[in-house]
This record gives C-alpha cells, sequence and structure tokens, in this order.
C-alpha cells in the first residue's frame, strides 16, 4: 500500500497484557501536547482498548466542561463474512480508506494492534514507519520474539511475531525502498534492581542484534496507569483543580519523564508547530 504525508506509528506485540494500548495512547497525547496534528487507528476489534481510552477521554471532559486534545480517530472492525478472500479484501479496503483519509492532513499516526495475528495486524505492520513492541520484563514475554537457549540466554529460533515483523520489513523495503524503525521497549519494569530484570536486558540486546532492531529502556510498573484509564487521562495531561483532576504525584511526575524519554528513543520527526492540533471526533 503506497503512501505519503504523516509518520506512522504502529504499536503491537502478539502477547498481551503487554502495554500496547497504554503507549500508544500516551504516544498520541504526548504528540498532541508537542503541537502536531494526531490520527489513531485501532485494528484490536475485540478488545478496543485504545477506543475505550478515546471514548473516556471524552466523556471524562464533557462531564466536567474542560477541553482536552484527542487524536482524530478509527476504530476498525474485522469482517466476519464467509470467505476468507473477501474478508481479507474488505478490511483491506476500509483500512486503506482511513490511511488515504488523515495522511496528508495528519503528522503522525499512531495505529494500536491486537495480541494475536491478523490480516489488520499484517497490514498494519507493513505500513509502519516506527514499529514499537512493548514487552514485558519476564523471560516468559519475550519467548513472542525468540526461543531463546536457558542457558546462554542467546536467541536460537526466531518466534511467531517476529518472523511475522520480518515479513512486513522485507516487504516494505521492496515497495518503498525504506526500512521500519523497530524498537523494543522494556515495560512494567521492576523499581528494584533483579537477576532476572538484568537478564531479560541482555537477552533483549541479544534478540535486538540478531533481528536488527533497538532496545529503549521503557516504563516502569505504576498504579497510576491502571487508575488514569477511566477518565482516559494520561500522564501529559494537566492532573490539577483546573484541568479536572488531582495535583501530580511523585509517580505521575516519573511516569511522565519515562514517556518523554521513550519518545526521545523513538528518534521521531518531531518539529515544533505553530498550528493548533486536530481535535476531530471519530
Amino acid at each position: 500500500m503506497a503512501r505519503n504525508g504523516a509518520h506512522v506509528i504502529v504499536v503491537g506485540n502478539e502477547k498481551g497484557g503487554s502495554g500496547k494500548s497504554t503507549t500508544a495512547f500516551h504516544l498520541a497525547i504526548y504528540l498532541l501536547h508537542a503541537g502536531h496534528r494526531v490520527a489513531s487507528i485501532d485494528v484490536d476489534s475485540r478488545q478496543q482498548t485504545f477506543t475505550h481510552y478515546v471514548r473516556n477521554r471524552r466523556a471524562y471532559a464533557q462531564e466536567r466542561g474542560i477541553n482536552l486534545l484527542n487524536p482524530q480517530h478509527f476504530h476498525l472492525p474485522s469482517a466476519w463474512g464467509d470467505s476468507r478472500r473477501e474478508n481479507d479484501q474488505a478490511e483491506f479496503d476500509v483500512f486503506r480508506r482511513a490511511v488515504s483519509e488523515v495522511e496528508n492532513r495528519a503528522d503522525f499516526v499512531i495505529i494500536d494492534t491486537p495480541g494475536f495475528d491478523t490480516n489488520l495486524t499484517r497490514l498494519a505492520h507493513s505500513l509502519a514507519d516506527t514499529l514499537v513492541t512493548p514487552i514485558n520484563d519476564s523471560l516468559i514475554d519475550i519467548n513472542v520474539l525468540a526461543r531463546v537457549d536457558a542457558e546462554t540466554g542467546v536467541p536460537v529460533e526466531t518466534s511467531h511475531y517476529a518472523r511475522l515483523v520480518q515479513r512486513a520489513r522485507s516487504e516494505r523495503l521492496s515497495v518503498t525502498g525504506e526500512s521500519v524503525d523497530w524498537v523494543l521497549v522494556r515495560n512494567r519494569i521492576s523499581m528494584l534492581g533483579s537477576r532476572n530484570a538484568r537478564q531479560v536486558h541482555a537477552t533483549l540486546d541479544a534478540i535486538a542484534t540478531r533481528f536488527g532492531c533497538r532496545v529503549s529502556d521503557g516504563i516502569a510498573e505504576r498504579v497510576i496507569f491502571r487508575s488514569l484509564f477511566s477518565s482516559g487521562l494520561t500522564v501529559f495531561d494537566p492532573l490539577d483543580s483546573e484541568g479536572g483532576g488531582e495535583h501530580a504525584s511523585v509517580s505521575h511526575v516519573a511516569a511522565r519523564q519515562e514517556y518523554r524519554n521513550l519518545v526521545g528513543a523513538l528518534n521521531l520527526p518531531i518539529i515544533q508547530r505553530a498550528a493548533e492540533p486536530m481535535r476531530l471526533s471519530a
């Protein structure tokens, strides 16, 4: 699918509970606060977590009579006909329409994907300029990328999700001559250093070398992310009396800095914009 215009960020991992939607939503709101025009696409027809974030955010703002920045958002359902070929074509068409509508009106398009392989997942990955893969700080979660030798920590066999990414990168390279910048993001990092955390870090470094991607220190395990979901707020929103929330806690400030560090590690084409960000409804 040829395109131009917006920089596409895909957040993907075929492992449920890895923090994809939280990461995608925080990236979207960060970029909006930075003055960019942002569109978002949720291709997870089952969970729809990103879409629930957006709905919660709009409801929260309406109830309190406050203004909150929102991306132009699309939720794309899966096709459920009897013919797989027709389903795939229908999904391709709706995906193409959503991207075509925003690619020249947004600076960034952020796509949240489900924790399993679907046609829409593959379409999204084939379009990525930047692919962000949150990985929980656990050796078990790394199995979605590679089977690792228990003694040496060296990856010995490519797993299903990494194969999907490799195919998408190969297809994009053949069509556009450009590569996908793939970044593995450590998520739910323990506050306390441990032998397991050191093993995870070393193993991810080995996997990154094998697959030609990068590793970014990510986000610590914090209760604040679960508490913000119901209001659709992020750590970048003003949590004070004027904004309708509470004063920022130490955890809030630390989480905000972690996401700022993550954005910096992604090497996105961020520039200062004078234009007002889009605040369109779905």
